[in-house]
């Protein structure tokens, strides 16, 4: 379960995007036209990280996907990953990552792909302490199933190779697909971006996402594992 508070935050997630995207080498949008599309949320199951993933354009039809991590302290030997910090009116300075750089995200998304998992149910709170339930933006699904095994993803080197960050752990390879282009709406590009660069191992999952206007899933995500020798 994910808890959405009615506060404010400063500066804004989506104007600590608007810096940090012009940075990557793969963003090619025009970052004062930056628009939401949709995004999603995951569990921590220790409930000390947010994880969610945002979905924006740019000024034209690509889209791109980040996935951002909240914690209440610094992200331990974060420093390359970190977007900045923001003033939560709840919980207080909140540190926001990259996700790729978070082993907490790291393993989230691992399991929610190796055991089809789907996005977090997302209650708001108010003032009041009053709670109630959010209908979610998306629909996100992982391709595996409760029975499949979950690599280990805390320690990983990461990089960034043609518009996806690559965390690997020598066991297991996790790829997080920034650009959504055309051929990736259409579902074009799901074979390579799950098997293809350093090969397919035994298991290879996937995680999709759907919202409104695109009823087609688009893969977003994807993980290969290699059993050891």
């Amino acid at each position: 379960m994910a808890l959405m508070y009615e506060t404010t935050m400063s500066p804004s997630k989506f104007e600590l995007l608007a810096s940090w995207l012009p940075t990557r080498p793969w963003f090619r949008g025009d970052v004062s036209a930056l628009e939401k599309v949709t995004a999603y949320r995951l569990d921590d199951p220790e409930g000390e990280v947010g994880i969610e993933g945002h979905l924006v354009t740019a000024g034209d039809d690509t889209i791109y996907h980040v996935v951002l991590t909240y914690r209440g302290e610094p992200l331990a030997d974060g420093e390359e990953f970190l977007l900045g910090t923001s003033e939560h009116g709840v919980l207080g300075t909140r540190w926001i990552s990259d996700g790729a750089g978070d082993p907490v995200s790291r393993t989230v998304l691992a399991e929610a792909m190796a055991h089809g998992r789907s996005e977090a149910e997302q209650f708001s709170e108010n003032a009041a302490g009053e709670t109630s339930q959010l209908r979610p933006l998306s629909q996100l699904r992982g391709s595996g199933d409760p029975e499949s095994a979950v690599p280990e993803m805390w320690a990983a080197s990461v990089s960034e190779f043609g518009g996806v960050t690559i965390a690997e752990t020598g066991f297991a390879t996790l790829r997080i697909r920034h650009v959504l282009d055309a051929a990736a709406l259409a579902g074009g590009g799901a074979e390579a971006l799950a098997a293809a660069e350093s090969g397919a191992g035994p298991e290879a999952y996937a995680l999709r996402l759907t919202w409104a206007g695109q009823e087609l899933p688009v893969t977003i995500a994807a993980l290969t594992t290699v059993a050891p020798e």
